[in-house]
Parts: C-alpha cells; sequence; structure tokens
C-alpha cells in the first residue's frame, strides 16, 4: 500500500501512513520531516520524500511530536543512517532513548478488547512494530525557543498530557497547527468524527491532555494537521472547543 500525500500549502504534505500521520515540511528539496510513522512505515516514509522531490539524504531534522513508537518508527534509522538530527521536547527526550516507556500497554489494550476496532487496530499495530524496542541514541532537545532554523521554521508549542513532552508545532505564516497526538480528527477505535482528544487509554495524563486544549485554542490557524485522521480545515481554536466539548 502506498502512502496517501496531501498537499496542503506551499511546502506542506500531510502524509497519511498506516494509521498514523506524519508531515514534510519543503525548502527546495530540503525538508523537514516531523514524525515518522510506524517502524513498518519507512517505505512509505521514503516514498513520500521522493514523491515531494526530496530524499532522506536532504531531511534536514526529525521533529517529533512524541515518542511513541508509531511516531517515532524511523527516527533512529534516519539519524543511524544519514546522520539526520532528531530533535523533541526538553521532557520527551529520555522518552525517546527509551530511559522509560509512556504507551498504552497490552494490559490496558486487552481490557478494551471489547470496544469497538480496538482488535482489529492492536493487531494492525503489532504488525507494524507498535511494540517494537526503537530507541533514538541520541535525541535532542530542541536548541531554543521560537522559530526553529529549519525548512518551514516551525515553532515547537508544548502540550503536555498525551506524553509528558508532546509538542505540538506552529506554522503561523501558513496558518497550519501541526497537532500530533494532542488533537486529531480521527482514529480507527474511535467513533467520533472531526477534531477530537484521543480515546482515553493512549493518554499519560488525560486532565493534561484536557488542559493543554486552551494551548491549541491560543494558536492562530485555520488548517489542522493531526497525527491522527484527516487533514481538518476550519478555526484550530474552535476546533480545540470541539473537542473539548467531546471529551466532556
Amino acid at each position: 500500500m502506498r502512502a496517501n500525500i496531501h498537499q496542503v500549502a506551499d511546502g506542506i504534505h500531510l502524509v497519511h501512513g498506516s494509521n498514523t500521520n506524519w508531515v514534510i515540511l519543503s525548502d527546495g528539496d530540503a525538508v523537514t520531516l516531523v514524525d515518522t510513522g510506524y517502524p513498518g512505515d519507512r517505505d512509505k516514509v521514503l516514498e513520500s520524500l521522493a514523491v515531494v522531490g526530496s530524499s532522506p539524504e536532504a531531511v534536514t531534522a526529525v521533529l517529533i511530536t512524541h515518542a511513541h513508537n508509531d511516531h517515532l518508527g524511523s527516527a533512529e534509522y534516519l539519524s543511524r543512517t544519514y546522520g539526520t538530527p532528531v530533535y523533541a521536547h526538553e521532557e520527551e527526550v529520555p522518552h525517546a532513548r527509551r530511559d522509560f516507556l509512556h504507551q498504552v500497554t497490552i494490559g490496558k489494550i486487552l481490557r478494551n478488547a471489547w470496544r469497538p476496532g480496538v482488535v482489529p487496530w492492536a493487531v494492525h499495530a503489532l504488525r507494524s512494530g507498535g511494540t517494537d524496542h526503537i530507541p533514538v541514541a541520541d535525541p535532542r532537545p530542541f536548541p531554543g525557543e521560537g522559530p526553529l532554523d529549519l525548512p518551514g521554521h516551525p515553532v515547537p508549542v508544548h502540550t503536555p498530557g498525551h506524553t509528558a513532552g508532546h509538542c505540538a508545532f506552529h506554522l503561523p505564516k501558513a496558518g497550519v497547527v501541526i497537532s500530533g497526538d494532542g488533537l486529531v480528527s480521527g482514529h480507527p477505535i474511535s467513533r467520533l468524527a472531526g477534531p477530537q482528544l484521543l480515546p482515553d487509554m493512549f493518554h499519560r495524563e488525560r486532565s493534561g491532555a484536557i488542559a493543554s486544549l486552551d494551548t491549541f485554542e491560543e494558536l492562530s490557524g485555520d488548517v489542522l494537521l493531526p497525527g491522527h485522521g484527516p487533514v481538518h480545515r476550519g478555526s484550530v481554536r474552535e476546533a480545540a472547543r470541539r473537542a473539548r466539548e467531546k471529551a466532556a
């Protein structure tokens, strides 16, 4: 199955992998890659770079919204093979190194197996490397505050709750917010449509995830690029409000 690539603005592409998205920010052939899907998505990651006219050698940096396996998948591969630096929020750096692992457990999945969609999603996750041990050897904290000196000039925005160091990325000039798993528009086990939080079992701290919706409300933009689900077009502020209403 090929990756599903959507150009949402000049130099900005959302890629749908296998149940998880990543984002390519382009400046010529140089790119910033935000997240990398599951380990099993590697061929799709490489294909998506080629489709937008780039290559793994031209990836200036990998930015990680958070260090769950379905977002961290090929980060270490790119770092080890091409010398690509991998950046995350300082609170997520030890998570990416696998000093600890804050991810939904097999036990919690089994306790939720009765819910619609959980078993097919879990089978897919296992087959895609969702339980693989894939630490990043040398993850780095962002080098400073404000826009990063990388293609797309994304601005990191700490949005903890899903994980302690979960981070969104704001592209204010383009009116785009890359929201990772802090604010999504769908998930294989969700029965909801549109802006929402992920189902509770995925969050390290649900109350923190809800609180971070306040941060999303403060971000200007009319395009939301989530870690799961389709592109959402419309006010990011309103999207966060709708997610809070559904969470309540």
